[in-house]
């Protein structure tokens, strides 16, 4: 039961999400790492998603962080991969490699291990890659097995987009 819910939602963050840049006539760019490319799957389940999906890059390591995505080294040594400094590094790469106008990246620890005292199993930072520039970050720390993980994580980062272009929207 809990996994339909779930199901149910993450189609419907990706109706919204297609909804929005349909609208606006922008488009979107991913930049997974702990989410394995299933943002991209998600979004490209959406009939006609060509016309406003450019492209998903799945970054599990560092070296591919930073060889595909510009994340600098002096970043992941100070902050480690999953921080929200190499969440905006991830998502401003994407979006400028690419050429779009939002870009958004995951970077976490789904588990079951990996975790530590300062970043448990469940933590998860989210990048979002604006037209006009500007790249905005969150940390949500998840509940739950490694799908479960997973999954929040791929609603809370379409959710937290939608968001975002609602809000660049009104103004």
């Amino acid at each position: 039961m809990e996994s339909n819910h779930t199901d149910q939602a993450l189609e419907q963050a990706a109706l919204a999400v297609a909804s929005q840049l349909k609208a606006c006539g922008r488009q979107l760019a991913t930049a997974e790492s702990c989410t394995g490319g299933w943002i991209a799957k998600v979004l490209t389940d959406v009939a006609g998603s060509s016309a406003w999906f450019d492209r998903g890059v799945v970054t599990y390591s560092n070296d591919a962080k930073a060889e595909l995505l510009g994340v600098k080294e002096a970043t992941l040594a100070s902050y480690g991969a999953v921080s929200e400094e190499v969440a905006a590094q991830m998502a401003d790469g994407v979006r400028l490699g690419s050429g779009v106008d939002y870009g958004l990246s995951t970077t976490g620890i789904a588990g079951p291990g990996g975790g530590s005292a300062d970043k448990p199993v469940g933590t998860v930072c989210f990048g979002w890659a604006l037209p006009d520039g500007i790249v905005e970050t969150e940390c949500h720390l998840f509940g739950g097995d490694r799908e479960a993980v997973r999954r929040l994580s791929v609603i809370c980062a379409l959710r937290g987009l939608v968001d975002r272009i609602n809000r660049s929207l009104t103004f």
